[in-house]
């Protein structure tokens, strides 16, 4: 009877590890499919900004001409390759089609940059290329946002856009590329993209697992057999 039982569980279990290893298989099909479509769009000649927002648009690699509102920057802690320090979000009010206004993430300043006298001032129409980047809400891991404080340790565009009083934005913001902003900060083009890819470990585990449970099956149904 224990036999039995036992012979039992390793089947369903064999079962559970070949579904959880099919269900990596697919996943991974899906990370594959994903990491192709971003470097295609950050490959792409850059295109204009969308007028309808939707999660494809992430990473797509456009173009927008407008007005920096220097004043109403927002200053984000960030950690770089470049070391500590912060990404400077400054409002651009567009003077193409859709008009409105887009946070830029115009770039990374260290401590000896963080006040804006430091930097060259922002004047006149400029051109931005960069990638459209989907908001952060909430702040980071473990570190909430603090508006009234001046705290912000994540890219939260309807916050940032509620306390800058910026009205209606866009639900996004744009991180600008590497070309030099004059005076040479913030600096650009330091966006990370990296997805992660361990699904075929994974797979290849639940897959060995259940191998595993079969051959216990096998030993368990062979001593029955040779009672």
């Amino acid at each position: 009877m224990r036999r039995g039982a036992f012979a039992a569980l390793c089947l369903a279990l064999t079962a559970g590890f070949v579904a959880l290893g099919i269900w990596q298989v697919e996943r991974r099909v899906w990370k594959l499919d994903l990491i192709a479509k971003v470097n295609a769009r950050i490959n792409a000649a850059p295109a204009e900004l969308p007028t309808d927002w939707t999660a494809d648009h992430e990473y797509r690699r456009v173009r927008v001409r407008g007005t920096f509102l220097g004043a109403r920057e927002t200053l984000v802690q960030a950690v770089t390759t470049r070391g500590p320090g912060w990404w400077v979000l400054t409002p651009l009010v567009t003077t193409q089609p859709p008009r409105g206004i887009v946070l830029v993430n115009r770039g990374f300043v260290p401590a000896t940059r963080r006040d804006p006298a430091t930097r060259q001032s922002l004047g006149g129409t400029v051109t931005v290329t960069g990638l459209i980047r989907a908001s952060e809400p909430g702040g980071a891991f473990l570190r909430s946002n603090d508006p009234a404080a001046g705290r912000w340790y994540s890219r939260d565009v309807a916050a940032i856009a509620h306390v800058r009083k910026l009205g209606k934005v866009a639900p996004v913001f744009i991180d600008a590329d590497a070309t030099p902003n004059p005076g040479g900060y913030p600096i650009g083009g330091l966006t990370v993209i990296a997805f992660r890819n361990t699904h075929l470990l994974y797979a290849l585990t639940w897959f060995a697992l259940a191998a595993l449970s079969l051959v216990g099956m096998a030993l368990v149904i062979r001593g029955k057999d040779a009672r």
